[in-house]
């Protein structure tokens, strides 16, 4: 018989994401963070290969990525209403953790398993934040899928990407509870 675990499953089926705009400081110190990412990099990863990696993201970071951000919506083509939103997601954080997905050459796990296990991180960290009960969020956003910005802000090479960023703070606001998936609808069950 499995062996229940009752708190882990209560909060897996409570937990609520943070919006980003909502946490405030402080934000975990290196100490604080070091079982967080602990937790996340127990993720599934077939091949033991790590096909993942972190940036932690302190203000001053931040911020120069807010401007990096804005100096490059131009040569995007960014529509001026998501330029001011894509730039304040950096400008007014404290903390993040970028998840670099970074696939390793394998001839047996293939890259679609090794980006799975970046996105598994990501879900991961959120978790262990939320448990470690700091509010968190994931986001990604325009910038973070420029590959300029993130080879000049993050130093990425050609064959990364970023998975997400998990911004970490101080919950301010209590979020609204928000509609969850019709099991009905989404789930079949096959029993041959």
């Amino acid at each position: 018989m499995p062996a229940p675990d009752p708190a882990a499953l209560d909060f897996l089926l409570r937990r609520r994401s943070r919006p980003a705009k909502t946490l405030g400081p402080p934000a975990p110190d290196r100490a604080a963070l070091q079982p967080i990412l602990q937790a996340a990099a127990r993720s599934p990863d077939h091949g033991k290969l790590e096909p993942w990696r972190f940036i932690v993201l302190e203000r001053p970071a931040l911020q120069r990525l807010a401007g990096l951000a804005a100096a490059r919506a131009p040569a995007l083509g960014v529509a001026p209403e998501k330029v001011e939103k894509g730039v304040r997601q950096y400008g007014d954080a404290h903390l993040a953790v970028a998840v670099v997905a970074a696939p390793k050459p394998s001839e047996t796990i293939p890259v679609i398993e090794q980006h799975l296990s970046a996105g598994a991180v990501c879900l991961a960290l959120l978790n262990a934040a939320l448990a470690a009960g700091w509010g968190a969020n994931w986001l990604t956003g325009w910038a973070a899928h420029d590959p300029v910005f993130c080879a000049e802000g993050l130093g990425l090479d050609a064959r990364e990407f970023l998975a997400g960023l998990i911004f970490i703070g101080t919950e301010t606001v209590a979020p609204p509870e928000r509609p969850r998936p019709d099991l009905d609808r989404i789930v079949t069950w096959m029993a041959e």
